[in-house]
């Protein structure tokens, strides 16, 4: 081998190298910056409580009515901060709250997040349970959340579903789950009719509130679920909805910059993971719907990251 051949040869050693600390430090900078990511998203993310107002015109409401909807708290005991912010939400005075579920991500968590909602629970209220209110998550594979939605473990530790439900309920809080309600709120007459969660396939639409006389016409119609499947979507605003609320999504959890989503959790397109949208009803009517991102995350996924909780104050306005 000549001089020019050795040195034509260290030349390529030399580059070899240097590429391979190049490739080197590329992935310890993809790394880091994913740690960081995953630990602000655990951190920061968490804990950036948010809330919404949306304005919602109704045709045929007369007076305002403002609804505070809050979805999938996912309570842990000890989430002091959580729990100053939940009770926090008092001091908004709404008119009517709706809970479409999933309060709980542990099995001694009923005490404490029924004292955390005790200010709310002052306020005339509805409620429908997710699977997270009969289950307790259970750790899984995280890269399984992007494939598709989840499942309910068959070997899910049931938590005390009962105590739950009859703290909702003493507080005079509606339970929508399969069933209906009529109420007077703020001067309004409202139907309720909500569905137990679709998720896990225990939903069955029982209709809408009937008089004695089937005379009356209600000022608003809501519709309430915890997973807004498209089906159950669709049920609803053929049933002449006039507001649908519904969680489950966390709003996608993990999402790109923009909060865009990524998964939804169920068939519902991503575009509507969270927030206002409206459907159209058979009847070619435009159905409102919205979608809450959620309070929380199971506890065996701790992260949110470009998707801050949330509760949302929705008000009806005469359109």
């Amino acid at each position: 081998m000549t001089t020019t051949d050795r040195r034509r040869d260290g030349r390529w050693s030399s580059r070899g190298v240097t590429g391979l600390r190049a490739a080197a430090t590329a992935a310890a900078i993809t790394a880091g910056t994913g740690l960081a990511a995953l630990t602000y998203a655990n951190q920061v993310g968490l804990k950036k409580f948010t809330l919404r107002r949306i304005s919602v015109p109704v045709a045929g409401v007369t007076t305002s009515l403002r609804i505070l909807h809050i979805s999938d708290i996912h309570y842990v005991p000890g989430q002091q901060k959580k729990f100053r912010w939940l009770q926090g939400l008092a001091e908004l005075q709404p008119d009517l709250v709706i809970n479409t579920g999933d309060n709980l991500s542990h099995h001694q968590a009923v005490p404490e997040v029924l004292e955390a909602l005790a200010p709310l629970r002052e306020f005339p209220g509805a409620f429908v349970p997710g699977s997270n209110d009969y289950y307790a998550p259970k750790l899984k594979n995280p890269l399984r959340y992007l494939l598709g939605p989840s499942t309910l473990d068959p070997e899910a530790q049931v938590l005390p579903t009962d105590a739950l439900f009859g703290g909702f309920e003493s507080s005079g809080w509606a339970n929508l789950s399969n069933a209906h309600a009529a109420v007077q709120v703020n001067g309004l007459s409202l139907y309720l009719s909500g569905v137990d969660d679709p998720h896990i396939g225990r939903d069955e639409f029982t209709g809408w509130p009937e008089t004695a006389d089937g005379s009356q016409t209600p000022d608003l119609r809501i519709a309430v679920a915890h997973a807004p499947v498209l089906r159950v979507l669709e049920i609803f605003a053929d049933a002449r909805a006039d507001l649908v609320l519904a969680g489950h999504t966390h709003g996608g959890q993990v999402c790109l910059p923009g909060e865009q989503a990524i998964v939804t959790n169920c068939d519902l397109p991503r575009r509507y993971a969270k927030g206002l949208h409206y459907r159209r009803g058979s009847h070619g009517g435009d159905v409102a719907v919205h979608v809450s991102a959620g309070i929380g995350t199971s506890a065996k996924a701790p992260i949110r990251l470009n998707c801050p909780p949330e509760a949302t104050l929705l008000e009806i306005t005469p359109a």
